[in-house]
């Protein structure tokens, strides 16, 4: 058998364990030895996942259904060459900055 230690236990705990083990005709120990059984053999409460609880608990408002609109064919990207007619980024950043005053 195994042995448990347990440290710190407040002095109103360790008391209500005195006194339900006095009531009950058992040791500090064997009252604590109950009280782990009985609480070791309930079931597990099954873990539910955050998504369905949060569906379940906004399942009374009703569903919301969202038009899914329709997908538009890929436009062809833009050039950024100089040869496409177009200035570069350079000589756009040269015209807009103001000259200097002599």
């Amino acid at each position: 058998m195994a042995t448990l230690t347990i440290r710190d236990l407040d002095d109103a705990l360790k008391r209500s364990l005195r006194m339900r083990a006095a009531s009950s005709n058992r040791s500090m120990e064997e009252e604590a030895r109950q009280i782990l059984r009985a609480a070791l053999a309930e079931a597990p409460v099954p873990s539910i996942d955050l998504a369905t609880r949060i569906r379940a608990r906004f399942a009374g408002l009703g569903d919301v259904a969202l038009r899914v609109p329709e997908r538009e064919s890929v436009r062809t990207p833009p050039s950024f060459s100089a040869g496409a007619g177009s200035e570069s980024a350079t000589t756009a950043a040269k015209r807009s900055r103001p000259k200097p005053r002599a």
